[in-house]
């Protein structure tokens, strides 16, 4: 789950990690409301979206004076931001953080993430501040230091200097950067942060080591143990569908394709979308019904896969072990009744109950496709489409 860089700050706030004062603002009155609390002749309006890349997109402003501040606001708020991470649809702007100037004497880059290779977490970081850390792992490799932690002891003090001085922290100020890295680490453990990211860390004239940007990220199934965290949760931010499928436990991706695919199982649902590919076809999601859906939930499935305007095509790609096959196309067969399907719907059943199943589809007298095999079902649903 995601969450809002004045969220972020917020959480980082509460266990005494550095970050400038300011506050969330939803109209240009609020903002020079805010403005006007800060003890600062110059102030950020920064646009608030999930997303990076704002400020290259026009989303980041320094206001000299509280005239700009509102001049500023009118101009962010409602505007609809295209960065690298949004896709070309953009992301619209509903809120700002209004924020103190800084005095920065130089940029730096500290993250945490989870090492697949290693199962540790591993705090990295580097100098060169300010840029996507992809860039430098591709220009200036050399200029990333990493730290792994044992996650029995975690992030010692030690490592936590290693990396300041690899990192060319100015030596008066090695001491707070160690007490923000360790502060960091304590946000990610405590919070079941998936991604910590600090960019850019800076150093201040007045001699101090802060946040100037934050991105967290928290792992969703640790959510129900941060009550705190959940509240923070933007719906506006999330694709409908993806929250309507939320509602029913389905783990719907939308994507940008035309063919709908609806299957039982994450490793399944990969294979069949590379499949789908591989007839040249496009899937439109990532959609696992999961073990144990029942009629309802493939009905509400196909609701939201229909709720995709670019779907042209369904292909239904069931496993039938702990999900039996005869459940499946009884929702199969109800949904089609509902919705009133009108487009191409391409069945594979196998596993317990699949002679049942296949009944089921067979004696409903709607068209529907039936498939022998998976592949079977790829070439059938990406020919039915084209």
């Amino acid at each position: 789950m995601n969450i809002h860089e004045y969220q972020g700050k917020e959480v980082l706030r509460s266990y005494g990690v550095s970050v400038p004062n300011g506050q969330v603002a939803y109209s240009a009155k609020e903002a020079v409301d805010v403005a006007k609390q800060l003890e600062s002749s110059v102030y950020v309006v920064k646009a608030q979206i999930h997303a990076g890349g704002r400020g290259k997109a026009g989303g980041v402003k320094i206001a000299k004076n509280l005239d700009e501040v509102r001049t500023y606001a009118e101009e962010i708020l409602g505007k609809t931001l295209v960065t690298h991470q949004t896709g070309p649809e953009g992301k619209e702007v509903k809120r700002l953080l209004i924020e103190e100037g800084c005095d920065i004497d130089k940029e730096y880059y500290v993250g945490l993430v989870l090492d697949r290779v290693t199962s540790r977490v591993v705090m990295m970081a580097s100098e060169e501040g300010g840029t996507e850390i992809e860039e430098v792992a591709e220009h200036s490799p050399e200029k990333i230091f990493k730290e792994v932690i044992d996650p029995a002891v975690g992030l010692q003090g030690y490592q936590a200097r290693r990396l300041a001085f690899n990192m060319n922290i100015p030596k008066k100020q090695v001491n707070k950067a160690v007490k923000f890295m360790l502060g960091l680490y304590k946000v990610f453990i405590e919070k079941d942060a998936s991604i910590a990211e600090i960019n850019p860390l800076v150093t201040t004239g007045d001699g101090n080591v802060m946040a100037l940007d934050a991105k967290l990220n928290f792992d969703p199934n640790a959510l129900y143990r941060h009550k705190d965290i959940q509240e923070l949760r933007d719906l506006d931010e999330e694709d409908a569908k993806e929250i309507e499928a939320s509602k029913y436990e389905l783990s719907y991706i939308a994507l940008e394709g035309n063919i709908g695919c609806m299957v039982n199982g994450a490793g399944l649902a990969m294979a069949t979308m590379d499949i789908i590919k591989h007839y040249g076809g496009d899937p439109a999601n990532f959609l696992d019904v999961g073990g144990g859906a029942t009629a309802e939930k493939v009905t509400e499935a196909f609701k939201i896969i229909l709720s995709d305007k670019n779907v042209k095509g369904i292909y239904v790609n069931i496993f039938g072990g702990i999900m039996k096959c005869d459940v499946i196309a009884e929702g199969v067969v109800e949904a089609t009744k509902q919705v009133g399907l009108e487009i191409p719907l391409v069945v594979r059943l196998e596993g317990t109950n699949v002679d049942q199943g296949k009944q089921i589809l067979k004696d409903s007298g709607l068209n529907i496709t039936a498939a022998e095999s998976m592949a079977d079902g790829a070439e059938k649903i990406v020919s039915l489409v084209k």
